[in-house]
Formats: structure tokens, C-alpha cells, sequence
């Protein structure tokens, strides 16, 4: 198994927080669809997800599949540490 510095799981974690909140926020604007200051949150934290995930496949490789994430012309997948290994 690879050998993770602490910033890649505080990374990871930022990203999973933010995306707690997302879905939080989903679950909310389903009840209460017409909650601008809720949609505005959703959009910021939306935007701020991206950025993270961008930001975090930067350093450390794609995060997500199926179209999610790019490849910077190496196919990845199989030198990244499974969920299961972190």
C-alpha cells in the first residue's frame, strides 16, 4: 500500500464534509423548494466542492469515475489506494 501523506486525508476530509453538507442541503430543498438563501448556500458549496475536487485530483489523482474525473493522459485508477485502504 502506498505511503498517504497527512495532507491527502485532510483533504479528503474537507472534501467529505462539503459534500455532507451537499446533500444535507438536497434533502432540505426537497421539503422547501422555494428557500432562495438555501439554494444560494447549495451553489456556493457546490461551486467550493469542485474546486476541492479539482484541487485534490491535482495532487492526487482522479476521485471519481464514470466521467466524473479526467485523466491527465495515465489511467490511474490502478496505482490510487482504494476507499477501503484509507
Amino acid at each position: 500500500m502506498k505511503n498517504l501523506p497527512p495532507e491527502y486525508y485532510q483533504d479528503l476530509e474537507e472534501i467529505q464534509a462539503i459534500d455532507f453538507a451537499l446533500v444535507e442541503l438536497t434533502l432540505y430543498l426537497d421539503t422547501h423548494p422555494n428557500d432562495q438563501q438555501a439554494m444560494q448556500q447549495f451553489n456556493e458549496y457546490a461551486q467550493q466542492a469542485m474546486q476541492l475536487k479539482r484541487n485534490f485530483e491535482t495532487k492526487y489523482g482522479p476521485l471519481q469515475q464514470y466521467g466524473n474525473s479526467y485523466t491527465d493522459g495515465n489511467w490511474s485508477w490502478g496505482t490510487s489506494p482504494w476507499p477501503w485502504q484509507i
